[in-house]
């Protein structure tokens, strides 16, 4: 699997906007029995995601099955080095997902929970913000 981006957006460049407040939704393990959750707001790379989604591949092996929670939709520019203000935005360098605290960004199933603790710590050293393992909630 390749780095995730759009295949098509209604506009080419966005602004940068906030990150304030907490997950809306996406903040509690729905397909797998463990979830890696987000405890700060920022940004991930379709980079870093995809590295992040290797370490996790790599624990798991082929016992258990994982489901990525989130796609790289903004597009982040740069502009080139030593150039001047003005001329207008730059161009796109590469995709984020914007996420926010509470948010589960990958799911495990099919795994006892040392696999999935050692999997997300490896996972977690691949990102650029703090995050920590949380289980499915017992169905009442």
């Amino acid at each position: 699997m390749s780095m995730l981006s759009p295949k098509r957006t209604k506009f080419r460049k966005q602004q940068k906007g906030h990150t304030r407040g907490i997950a809306k939704g996406g903040n509690e393990v729905s397909f797998g029995d463990f979830g890696l959750q987000v405890t700060e707001p920022g940004y991930i790379t379709a980079r870093q995601l995809e590295a992040a989604r290797v370490a996790i591949s790599r624990s798991v092996k082929k016992l258990g099955k994982i489901y990525i929670r989130l796609f790289p939709d903004r597009p982040v520019t740069k502009k080139p080095a030593e150039t001047r203000m003005g001329t207008g935005k730059g161009a796109v360098e590469f995709w984020v997902a914007r996420v926010k605290p509470g948010r589960v960004i990958f799911e495990v199933e099919g795994v006892d929970i040392t696999i999935a603790k050692e999997a997300f710590h490896r996972a977690h050293h691949k990102l650029p913000i703090k995050t920590h393992l949380i289980s499915r909630e017992p169905s009442l």
